[in-house]
């Protein structure tokens, strides 16, 4: 389980930290190193977890995308605080981040939104995210729907349709020992302007 942490560096920046990190899971073809678990309390004070993908950092934050409708969209709306959780288990590592979720910009939202593959921007426009459904054939058909509707031109971003980031409070690095002795770094900060503070913790 030991791994290298030679590009892991305790004095700077957990941010730097964290896209060196990122930077050889992605060398090293991990499957899916953008994948994240993304923890929310929804409006009755319920834990809710689920994998979501990081899609870079926007305006010092961890971005995502989602429809706003959604359990998670509107969690974050009632309760703007939230965890990520990046395991990259191939390298027995992992990062652990909190703080406060803020509604990107229309125009963030945009600019993604066109860079996704078409389909699914279909697909944002055909599914009523996390509603019951009666079967997939009325999935399906709604998808066709779509695809006859915005046949020949672009389609738009959905009104619904927009991101999130994640400003970070803390950072803990986690790197995996043999005999579990593991390694804990932990990075926090009172807010957004202060700096960070170092530390580690037992295993």
């Amino acid at each position: 389980m030991t791994q290298d942490v030679s590009s892991f560096d305790f004095q700077v920046d957990p941010i730097l930290n964290f896209e060196n990190l990122m930077k050889e899971a992605e060398n090293l073809e991990v499957a899916e190193p953008n994948a994240m678990s993304l923890a929310t309390v929804n409006h009755e004070g319920r834990p809710q977890v689920r994998i979501v993908l990081f899609k870079g950092m926007i305006r010092g934050g961890f971005s995502f995308f989602t429809n706003y409708l959604s359990p998670k969209g509107q969690a974050l709306l009632v309760h703007p605080a939230a965890s990520l959780n990046f395991f990259w288990a191939p390298l027995a590592r992992q990062v652990r981040i909190e703080g406060q979720v803020h509604p990107l910009t229309r125009a963030e939202a945009e600019e993604y939104f066109r860079t996704r593959a078409r389909l699914s921007q279909i697909g944002a426009w055909a599914s009523l995210q996390s509603q019951n459904l009666s079967g997939f054939d009325v999935f399906h058909q709604r998808v066709k729907e779509m695809e006859t509707k915005f046949a020949g031109r672009e389609v738009p971003c959905p009104p619904n349709w927009g991101g999130f980031h994640l400003i970070p409070q803390s950072m803990e690095f986690w790197f995996g020992r043999d005999g579990r002795l593991h390694e804990r770094y932990i990075f926090e900060r009172e807010n957004p302007y202060s700096p960070w503070q170092r530390s580690l913790k037992f295993p």
